[in-house]
């Protein structure tokens, strides 16, 4: 039994590159999971970010309408080695992009994507919001609201979120429901300010969990009490 039928899924770049721009193994087993939601009934659309190929913050004295441009080329990248791992799993994908690149994917509308979930096939969504300063946290976040998402999930290294970092402090303890605001006024690193203002106006609930917990993603959207809900 789902409680979240449509879902908006935050990937990190980071988890589709390890030693190399894009590790073909992570990128297959990630398809691997999301294969699990759609055979589940899932309807998802996808926003991957680009670190592992670009990060506009890391650009020295580039300006940063340029670098910014430039990571949302590479988020475009991760989508087709994604849509490549799909696939090769047997899984119907389309990527839609915020930005027009006819000759290599399709412009992303709404009713699109929409369009495409309810036929099964999962929406990869590239170059984030189509605009600089906005990271793709915050697109995912956007496109959740667009889509008419019942929920923003996002897949990261830690399983959900911790009052501090759990690498660091021993005694983090990890919190399994959150208001948006106490995220907000404890400055909880769960998201961007922008992204959880957002889907806090929108009413719409953020899962965070584990990306490499095998089964972590469908058991949190079924409702299992797995990472952190913030609603």
């Amino acid at each position: 039994m789902l409680k979240y039928n449509r879902v908006s899924l935050k990937l990190s770049g980071e988890a589709m590159g390890g030693s190399e721009t894009i590790d073909f193994a992570a990128s297959a087993r990630i398809a691997r999971e999301i294969k699990t939601l759609v055979e589940a009934g899932v309807e998802v659309g996808v926003t991957i970010g680009a670190g592992n190929v670009w990060r506009g913050r890391s650009s020295g004295g580039m300006d940063r309408n340029r670098a910014d441009e430039m990571g949302m080329l590479a988020t475009a990248i991760n989508c087709l080695a994604m849509e490549a791992a799909l696939k090769e799993a047997g899984v119907e994908s389309i990527v839609l992009s915020t930005l027009h690149m006819p000759s290599i994917c399709d412009d992303f509308t709404a009713e699109k994507a929409r369009r495409a979930m309810k036929e099964g096939k999962v929406c990869l969504f590239a170059c984030g919001t189509g605009r600089p300063f906005f990271s793709t946290d915050t697109a995912a976040a956007l496109k959740a609201a667009e889509i008419y998402a019942d929920a923003l999930v996002l897949a990261k290294n830690v399983d959900g979120v911790y009052s501090a970092d759990p690498n660091k402090d021993k005694n983090a303890v990890r919190y399994s429901r959150l208001s948006y605001q106490e995220v907000i006024e404890r400055n909880l690193q769960a998201t961007d300010l922008t992204a959880i203002t957002l889907c806090k106006e929108q009413k719409i609930p953020v899962i965070v969990c584990a990306l490499k917990e095998e089964g972590a993603i469908l058991r949190a959207i079924k409702g299992d009490d797995v990472g952190t809900v913030i609603d």
